[in-house]
């Protein structure tokens, strides 16, 4: 990361962040348990966490530069390079890998001329390898800010970042419509998602996720009615 010390927001910048801010840490007993949502606000503002967004953040929580740093660095999922207006992250960890994670990787790397943790020239699409996407049942899994496309094929995986390059409405396999990465990182900081509809789009578990639950109720056989998978642990037990 560039070295501090930093230079602040410009005042009209740090006045609304401040505000947010505020909103943010009286959600909490203690002002430093904040510092998560506050590193996705400043992160919302410039597509990664900065300088300027570590001073912002340390000032609000009366922390030093070096204590945030020490998180910001730690968590994966805040950026120390500036985002694409959408982040691909290919899951590379051993079951998606196995099934093509490392194959897509490597082809979209090629195809958008970009290596990992890197952002294409025109600043529509970064990637990044995932060690897991915690969506083993869907494997391989790629994100894009941080919602599911799943079964992914290298030529899959082509086409949709050339829809999202193309400027095309690029729905997920599940969850609500993409938003940009900024956008992203504002809901990830705890403020409302404000788009008609799409919380309501987000849906629930897909039946790959749901099938442990499904056994665990006493799924029946198919084409053998009341003979069960498993059986419930409560059948043949004296309440």
């Amino acid at each position: 990361m560039p070295a501090l010390p930093a230079k602040p927001y410009p005042p009209e910048v740090e006045a609304r962040l401040a505000a947010d801010a505020r909103e943010l840490i009286s959600r909490y007993p203690q002002s430093r348990s904040a510092l998560l949502p506050l590193l996705h606000l400043v992160q919302a503002e410039d597509g990664c966490v900065t300088p300027t967004g570590i001073r912002f953040c340390a000032e609000q929580l009366d922390l030093t530069t070096a204590e945030v740093t020490a998180v910001a660095t730690f968590y994966t999922m805040y950026r120390r390079r500036p985002a694409g207006e959408y982040h691909v992250g290919v899951c590379t960890n051993t079951l998606c890998a196995v099934l093509g994670g490392d194959q897509i990787f490597d082809e979209l790397s090629e195809h958008l001329g970009i290596a990992n943790n890197r952002t294409t020239e025109d600043g529509s699409v970064s990637i990044e390898r995932i060690e897991c996407n915690a969506a083993c049942d869907y494997a391989p899994v790629v994100m894009v800010n941080w919602e599911f496309f799943d079964n992914q094929t290298p030529q899959s995986a082509k086409q949709l970042v050339d829809q999202l390059r193309a400027g095309q409405e690029v729905h997920p396999t599940r969850g609500a419509k993409l938003c940009s990465f900024k956008e992203t990182s504002r809901i990830l900081a705890g403020f409302a998602d404000g788009r008609p509809g799409a919380v309501d789009e987000s849906g629930a578990g897909g039946a790959p996720s749901l099938a442990g639950l499904r056994l665990a109720k006493g799924e029946a056989l198919p084409g053998t009615p009341g003979a069960k998978v498993v059986s419930p642990r409560h059948e043949g037990t004296e309440a």
